[in-house]
C-alpha cells in the first residue's frame, strides 16, 4: 500500500523534541533536522529511482486498432518521481516523513495513480476518451518492498541521532 512513510512519534523522539524546545539550542535543532533529512534521503532516492525504472507494460493494440503519439510530452514516471518528497519536524510529531506531494503532480494525473501502480495494475482512459480504457501492468509491491528494505537502516540511524542529541543536551 502506498502511503506516507514516517519514522515519528517514538518515545525517544517525543522526549527529545520537548527537551529541545526547553533548551532552545538552535544549533542542536538544525543538526537534528539536517541529520534526520540525510537519514531519509536514501529512501527517497531509492523510491524515485525505482519509479523511474519501473517496467510498465501495456496490453498492446489489437489488430486493426489505431495508435498515435502520446498527447503529452511529459514522462509519467519521471514526473511522479519528482513529486516524492521529504519533510522533517521537530515539534508536534517529530521525525521524518517521505511522501508523495500531490500538489507537484499535474492535474491530469489522478491522485491514486501510485497506489494503483504499487498494486500492479493501472487502468486509464485512452487519450481521455472515457468510452475506451487501457490497462497497464507493473511490478506489484515496488513501493512497499523499497520501504521495507530501508526501514532497518533508517531506524538505526534515527536511534543514533536521538542518542547524539540526548548526549548534547545533558
Amino acid at each position: 500500500m502506498v502511503r506516507d512513510i514516517r519514522i515519528t512519534g517514538t518515545g525517544q523522539l517525543l522526549e527529545l523534541a520537548a527537551r529541545l524546545r526547553r533548551a532552545g539550542h538552535d544549533n542542536i535543532r538544525s543538526s537534528f533536522i539536517r541529520r534526520t533529512r540525510r537519514a531519509a534521503e536514501p529512501l527517497r532516492d531509492a523510491l524515485q529511482d525505482r519509479l523511474r525504472g519501473l517496467d510498465i507494460r501495456s496490453q498492446g493494440r489489437g489488430s486493426g486498432k489505431r495508435g498515435g503519439p502520446s498527447p503529452t510530452t511529459r514522462p509519467l514516471r519521471a514526473t511522479a518521481a519528482e513529486a516524492i518528497r521529504i519533510s522533517v519536524r521537530t515539534s508536534g510529531n517529530p521525525g521524518a516523513r517521505v511522501w508523495l506531494d500531490r500538489s507537484r503532480l499535474p492535474s491530469d494525473i489522478p491522485p491514486g495513480m501510485l497506489q494503483r501502480l504499487n498494486e500492479g495494475r493501472l487502468r486509464h482512459p485512452v487519450f481521455a476518451n472515457r468510452r475506451r480504457w487501457a490497462q497497464q501492468n507493473a511490478t506489484p509491491g515496488w513501493w512497499d518492498r523499497t520501504v521495507a528494505s530501508h526501514m532497518p537502516r533508517m531506524t538505526r540511524e534515527m536511534e543514533r541521532i536521538a542518542d547524539d542529541v540526548r548526549r548534547r543536551l545533558e
